[in-house]
């Protein structure tokens, strides 16, 4: 029997994909074809929202990492985790669409591009926070050296976006946040701008619930162990 807690999670999370696909099949049939990069651009309705979702998932990792430094709450490390999961889900799925993007747009599937590298870097690092944590036994040392790399990851975004501005490179400049305004066409920024913020939602939602699987999976645990002790 589904408890009321896990049957909400599963809506909203339901919810949340029937959105997303909904989404992307605007993106097919409401918005027009780019002028100059005809339909391959058609992928940024999965690209770019997934690129802010792996953003605003490193600002998350920071919040939990600043608490983790301040109050030293293992706790705290189970949400960190369950961002970090997402956040490299999330930063793959930007890096692997804008290789599908980039092979016929640039003629090559990788380039050590300024925002592509710094981008990786994101990945590196959602993966390395993943393995500190695995490899550390609990503890405040654990909490302490999760907290800085969790903030060491949140650093790298401002990077990330002002990379176009900073050095030379093939990524296009942007074209949502810029001054002067956006040069997309009215239908796809409208598009683009409500894929971001349900990616956003979406991701949230699989931070939440994953963040309850985990404190769900520590309880039980413990329990077990107690229960061996006695």
């Amino acid at each position: 029997m589904m408890l009321r807690e896990d049957l909400r999670d599963f809506v909203v999370g339901a919810l949340a994909l029937a959105l997303m696909a909904l989404v992307w099949l605007a993106g097919f049939l409401y918005a027009p074809v780019d002028a100059n990069q005809g339909e391959v651009y058609r992928i940024i309705f999965l690209h770019v929202p997934s690129a802010f979702a792996a953003f605003a998932s490193a600002f998350a990792l920071l919040w939990f990492s600043v608490v983790g430094l301040r109050k030293r709450r293992e706790q705290s490390l189970l949400w960190s985790r369950a961002i970090c999961e997402v956040g490299l889900i999330l930063t793959v799925l930007t890096l692997a669409t804008g290789s599908i993007w980039g092979k016929p747009t640039w003629g090559t599937w990788w380039t050590w591009d300024a925002r592509l590298t710094t981008t990786f870097m994101l990945a590196l690092l959602f993966a390395g926070w993943l393995m500190l944590y695995s490899s550390m036994a609990p503890g405040p040392g654990r909490v302490r050296a999760c907290a800085v790399l969790g903030i060491l990851i949140a650093a790298d975004v401002p990077v990330i976006y002002q990379s176009v501005n900073w050095w030379r490179t093939l990524h296009q400049p942007q074209s949502i946040l810029r001054d002067g305004g956006s040069t997309m066409d009215p239908a796809i920024l409208r598009t683009l701008l409500v894929g971001i913020v349900i990616q956003l939602v979406a991701g949230g939602v699989l931070a939440w619930i994953r963040g309850r699987n985990l404190a769900l999976r520590e309880e039980v645990e413990r329990a077990s162990f107690e229960q061996m002790r006695a």
